[in-house]
């Protein structure tokens, strides 16, 4: 169960901030579409999903040799509601983002 504190932690990075808005736009999404979208590198990426994934915020799923990330179903209805207020402040942002996103080839299917 994610506590507060650490929930607000986890927001305060603003990569950490940045893949949970794409995992909220997208449902669930792979590593290799994080590393491009966001302009990172693997080994960072994972890392801050680790942190998501150690304090139950995000779930991962293996499908072949990929794997998936996606917002864990059992959060509290708090941390849903900010969630969703983040998600609906940056909805044009994220537009403009899953636009971008839609064209990007990706080599994980």
């Amino acid at each position: 169960m994610v506590n507060q504190v650490d929930f607000f932690k986890c927001l305060s990075d603003s990569t950490r901030l940045n893949i949970l808005k794409l995992v909220l736009n997208q449902q669930k999404i792979c590593v290799c579409d994080l590393t491009e979208q966001l302009d990172l590198s693997q080994p960072k990426i994972s890392r801050h999903l680790a942190l998501l994934r150690t304090h139950g915020i995000l779930l991962d799923a293996r499908q072949g040799q990929w794997v998936y990330y996606s917002l864990n179903p059992n959060l509290p209805e708090w941390a849903v509601d900010v969630l969703k207020i983040i998600g609906v402040q940056d909805e044009d942002s994220m537009k403009h983002q899953s636009s971008q996103f839609s064209s990007i080839s990706t080599y994980c299917e």
